[in-house]
């Protein structure tokens, strides 16, 4: 199995990346979970994250998984009326 070389520059701004252990905001359709201790590329400079395939894979098979949840939150959804 051939390893994915890790990213330093961010494709975006060319700052620096380096390995994080962030939060995920996961979307699939409707469906929104937060996924905790991802590890990831992030760019110290926009923030950009980047995640190995293997990384994203897992999250999708947790997402698709009926795994207990280790929170529940609650949030408020308002809708955006009129441009500033």
């Amino acid at each position: 199995m051939k390893l994915e070389a890790m990213m330093t520059e961010c494709y975006f701004c060319k700052g620096r990346v380096v390995q994080q252990k962030v939060k995920v905001d996961f979307h699939w359709g409707r469906k929104l979970k937060m996924i905790e201790n991802v590890p990831a590329g992030v760019c110290q400079q926009c923030g950009e994250k980047y995640f190995q395939s293997a990384v994203y894979k897992a999250m999708e098979k947790l997402d698709a998984s009926r795994a207990k949840p280790a929170a529940r939150l609650t949030v408020d959804v308002v809708k955006f009326k009129k441009a500033v």
